[in-house]
C-alpha cells in the first residue's frame, strides 16, 4: 500500500502506480498537513469513490503539529464518516501523542463492518495497543518502531493475526538512505525474535493477514 498526503497527490501516484499488479495507492490527508491542505477535503470527498484505500489520516498532538489538532479532528471525523458511509474502505492511520481520541473516534465513527482499520508506526501504550485489537484494528510495523521499548511491548501483544508490516519510506531512512519499498526483511527477523517464532512462520503469517485485510 503506497499512501499520499494530500489528495490532490493521489491521482498521479494512481497514474505512476497503474500497471503494477501489487501497488495499491491509497487516498490521503496527513494530518500534519492539514493546517496548511484542509481545504482538500472536498477534493478527498469527489475523490472517496475511486479508491478503496484511504492513507495516510489520523492525528499527530506532537509539539510541531499540536496547533492545529482541533481541526485535525475534525477532519478525522469527516473522513471515517465519508468511509463508514462508503463502506469497504481500508484505512492506514496516524496518531502521534492521540491514541485514545483517534481510538474514540474509530469506535464512535467506523463500525468494523463498515470498513478496516490498519493503525501504522502505533506508539500508544500496551493498554491503547490492547484497545485497538478489541477494536478489530490491524497494526503495521516497521524496524524502527520495534527498535524501541514500547515498540517492543506493543508489538508482543499484538496477536498474530493481526500483524502487517511497512517501510514508511522514503520518510524512514536506514543510514541516510530512504528505505526501499519491500524492504522489511529486519522488521520480519525482529518480529520473529520477539515472537519466538521462525522468519518463515512470520513472513507466511503477514501474508495471510493482508490476505484478510483485503477479503
Amino acid at each position: 500500500m503506497a499512501v499520499t498526503t494530500t489528495p490532490k497527490a493521489f491521482p498521479r501516484n494512481r497514474q505512476l502506480a497503474i500497471n503494477s499488479e501489487f501497488v495499491r495507492v491509497a487516498l490521503g490527508l496527513h494530518p500534519q498537513l492539514v493546517e496548511e491542505r484542509a481545504s482538500e477535503l472536498d477534493l478527498f470527498k469527489r475523490l472517496l469513490p475511486d479508491t478503496r484505500y484511504v492513507g495516510e489520516v489520523g492525528l499527530d498532538a506532537g509539539p510541531h503539529h499540536y496547533r492545529s489538532f482541533d481541526l485535525q479532528k475534525q477532519v478525522f471525523r469527516t473522513v471515517l464518516g465519508l468511509c463508514a458511509n462508503a463502506g469497504d474502505k481500508i484505512l492506514s492511520v496516524h496518531s502521534v501523542r492521540a491514541a485514545k481520541y483517534i481510538l474514540d473516534l474509530i469506535e464512535e465513527l467506523l463500525p468494523t463492518d463498515r470498513g478496516k482499520v490498519v493503525l501504522h508506526w502505533f506508539t500508544g501504550s500496551v493498554s491503547d495497543a490492547q484497545r485497538g485489537v478489541e477494536l478489530g484494528c490491524f497494526f503495521s510495523v516497521n524496524e524502527q518502531m520495534l527498535g524501541t521499548q514500547n515498540g517492543e511491548r506493543i508489538a508482543r501483544v499484538i496477536p498474530d493475526n493481526r500483524l502487517l508490516t511497512e517501510t514508511d519510506g522514503p520518510f524512514f531512512k536506514r543510514a541516510g538512505i530512504p528505505i526501499e519499498p519491500g524492504d522489511v526483511g529486519r522488521t520480519v527477523d525482529k518480529l520473529a525474535e520477539l515472537k519466538g517464532v521462525s522468519i518463515q512462520t512470520v513472513q507466511k503469517q503477514v501474508v495471510l493477514n493482508f490476505s484478510a485485510l483485503l477479503d
